[in-house]
């Protein structure tokens, strides 16, 4: 298994400070997420159904006209591979790192690319993975770089996948809906702007047939009654959707400016995380953590990844932290 963020009961058991105690910061996981109301009774008791109204709902929140719910975007991630043969496959890098560990498991012959170096590395793969915006840098690519790489790859039958899990919060700069364009595949998720990750709630944005056979692939009941229902109606609050865009544009920065104020070389990110890379990144994500904050420390290359804080005392406990580490940083 990889490491991912969260991990908080873990941490709690290490540091020996109690679950209760803690300032998770690991995730990216917006923690003002849309709030779910009591889910009616009968969703429990009936099988999922393919015609209740979520692939109608998220086909209008999206933008598009064919799209596949799965159980988050990680049923997709591994799914994927599977419906391509052996090939090459470039995957920017840093990133999220179950992409590469993915294709590489099916077969493929994966190359990690840095985001300056993909226009020249495009006509000699077979499949081209990004994030975008990425995680954990925050890199984005313009529009026509990306329909143009879709472009080179679908001329030889390739792929261009992209996830777009932390694309909610700025919606213009998504390709969704260019997804109908052949080789192109969209990933996205609840988990992150919604605050939804426990729902396992995900969609596959592309054209039918690549669909159809992801489908088939993955069975039925891919996504749990309840969570369809939730998420049906998450997608449909878009007084909500607004509200939350304008307050994590205010955070990401606010966030930013905090961790720049304590000296942490912020070079990227998004409304819900910022991106510090940090040769002593280890002694900042222990120094942290012995304070009871936990962050997520990235080894290639060494950074750290801070998610938003849950309210003003959590904002103040995370400058005061960040304050007393540098302090014992420079004795």
């Amino acid at each position: 298994m990889l490491e991912h963020g969260g991990g908080l009961r873990a941490a709690a058991e290490r540091y020996g400070i109690p679950l209760s105690d803690w300032l998770d910061l690991s995730t990216g996981i917006n923690p003002n997420g849309w709030p779910p109301p009591p889910i009616p009774a009968t969703v429990w008791r009936r099988l999922p159904e393919p015609d209740d109204g979520l692939e109608a709902a998220a086909a209008a929140y999206y933008g598009v006209e064919s799209l596949l719910p799965v159980a988050g975007s990680q049923a997709a991630i591994q799914a994927l591979p599977l419906l391509r043969a052996s090939g090459r496959v470039g995957v920017l890098n840093p990133t999220y790192a179950e992409h590469a560990h993915a294709w590489r498991r099916a077969g493929h012959r994966v190359e990690a690319l840095p985001a300056e170096g993909l226009d020249a590395t495009v006509d000699r793969l077979d499949t081209l993975v990004l994030v975008h915006p990425n995680n954990p840098t925050g890199v984005r690519f313009p529009l026509k770089s990306l329909l143009d790489w879709r472009e080179r790859l679908a001329a030889r039958g390739g792929w261009l996948v992209i996830d777009e899990a932390f694309m909610d919060a700025t919606p213009v700069e998504s390709v969704a809906r260019h997804a109908s364009l052949p080789g192109l595949v969209v990933l996205r998720s609840l988990g992150k702007f919604f605050g939804l990750a426990g729902a396992r709630v995900g969609f596959v944005l592309a054209e039918p047939a690549l669909l159809e056979g992801l489908r088939k692939q993955l069975g039925p009941w891919t996504v749990a009654g309840p969570s369809r229902w939730v998420a049906m109606q998450a997608l449909a609050d878009r007084v909500w959707q607004e509200e939350t865009r304008l307050g994590l544009a205010r955070s990401g920065k606010r966030l930013a400016d905090l961790l720049k104020r304590q000296g942490l070389p912020v070079v990227g990110g998004t409304g819900l995380f910022q991106w510090a890379p940090l040769p002593d990144a280890e002694f900042w994500r222990d120094a942290l953590a012995r304070r009871g904050i936990l962050v997520r420390r990235f080894a290639d290359p060494l950074g750290l990844r801070f998610g938003l804080p849950d309210g003003e005392p959590a904002w103040r406990r995370l400058e005061l932290a960040l304050a007393g580490v540098r302090a014992e940083r420079l004795r």
